[in-house]
């Protein structure tokens, strides 16, 4: 399975080839995703999981 990764780089733009790709994963189904390596987490785990809320510092 491959793995898509972007690093942006400040004023630096896409290639035709990077919009291409990204075009397709915006127009992917959600059921065309493979999720098979990833396990599901049971009720017990899920239990376990806490919101997290982090405090934003106000911008200057």
């Amino acid at each position: 399975m491959a793995t898509v990764t972007y690093i942006l780089r400040k004023g630096q733009p896409f290639t035709q080839e990077e919009l291409e790709e990204i075009e397709a994963l915006k127009n992917m189904k959600d059921e065309d995703i493979d999720l098979s390596d990833i396990p599901e987490i049971t009720p017990e785990e899920a239990r376990e999981f806490k919101r997290v809320n982090p405090i934003r510092k106000a911008a200057n």
